[in-house]
């Protein structure tokens, strides 16, 4: 008989604090596992921020998914608490990724849950590229709720001098604050520096940011090697500022990058820019995600901020789509846009 109409073969398991070493091994060797998968990253909420609903997926007693998630609203979401989530897997065959997501389906509806919301992370933080999920999720009538446009620099692409792939405003600018000397960019675990650019950006904006002061500082002990915090100083001042997370071996995330406007015309993050990209490529990285590029507060949140994807574009960057899945048991075969 088909697969396609097969039983699910897959045991679906509850996550227990005494599987926290086996989840971590597991999203360490995955094909596309990232520190917001892992159960040390996730720790740094304060307990019963979240109700938390993580879990794993057995075939023959042998662990072949794990899912960070949660319950928010009576719905399944996954991440909670994080910027990706959905399955991790291994390279694993059609198959049996069919049988996963039928698993999954099939535990939700035992729960008297009927609706899910999956956010995975681009295609980029795969180490083999596969898009068996994406085709699994929508042949089981996954919709999308959301689209959003990100940008990401390819370092494969790149020779062995960054600049030379940026174009020639960037280039210009950049080769004028190296020979200047004016800015001064340090490596550092100073939050407190940090911490008040941040929140003057995001205030422009009218908006926050995703983590308090203190939920940066835990951070940084819990995974202090997923962080690098970049700040650059002008007459040993701190004006501008980038929190890179090293999400797995091949993709650097900007997840902050924030200048003090008043010194906009030093052009301090052509110098962050610079720096990270040569920092990743000498690493061996394969990535630098700039984060998505829609448009604050504006009613529809898939609209683009063409001024802020146009200056991505100044360091080699290219649009990569992050997608939000999501079904609904009650309402039927979604609506696939």
């Amino acid at each position: 008989m088909d697969v396609l109409i097969s039983k699910p073969k897959i045991q679906v398991r509850p996550f227990h604090p005494s599987d926290k070493d086996t989840w971590e091994a597991f999203v360490r060797s995955a094909n596309n596992g990232t520190m917001f998968h892992r159960q040390q990253f996730l720790a740094y909420h304060a307990p019963g921020k979240y109700d938390f609903y993580h879990l794993m997926f057995y075939h023959r007693n042998r662990l072949i998914s794990v899912l960070p998630g949660g319950i928010l609203d009576g719905a399944f979401w996954s991440p909670v608490g994080a910027s990706y989530g959905s399955f991790v897997l291994p390279d694993i065959r059609f198959e049996r990724t069919l049988q996963l997501v039928d698993s999954f389906l099939e535990h939700l509806a035992s729960e008297g849950i009927d609706r899910a919301y999956l956010i995975p992370p681009p295609f980029i933080y795969q180490k083999t590229y596969s898009q068996n999920l994406e085709y699994a999720l929508l042949y089981r009538r996954f919709g999308f709720e959301y689209h959003y446009i990100s940008h990401a620099i390819d370092l494969r692409r790149l020779g062995t001098e960054p600049l030379s792939a940026f174009d020639p405003t960037a280039r210009k600018t950049i080769r004028k604050i190296l020979r200047e000397k004016k800015l001064e960019i340090r490596e550092s675990t100073d939050y407190d520096a940090f911490y008040p650019i941040l929140l003057e950006n995001k205030a422009r904006h009218n908006a926050k940011p995703t983590h308090t002061l203190d939920e940066l500082k835990r951070l940084q002990e819990l995974v202090p090697e997923h962080l690098r915090l970049l700040l650059v100083y002008y007459r040993n001042q701190p004006i501008a500022g980038s929190l890179l997370f090293l999400c797995n071996d091949r993709v650097v995330l900007c997840f902050y990058n924030m200048l003090r406007y008043e010194y906009e015309r030093l052009r301090p993050i052509y110098l962050l820019m610079y720096e990270i990209v040569r920092w990743a490529k000498q690493r061996g990285y394969a990535w630098v995600d700039i984060g998505v590029s829609q448009v604050p507060q504006d009613p529809d949140p898939m609209t683009p901020s063409l001024s802020l994807i146009a200056f991505k574009e100044r360091f080699a960057a290219h649009g990569i789509i992050r997608s939000t899945y999501f079904y609904d048991r009650q309402a039927g075969p979604q609506i696939i846009r």
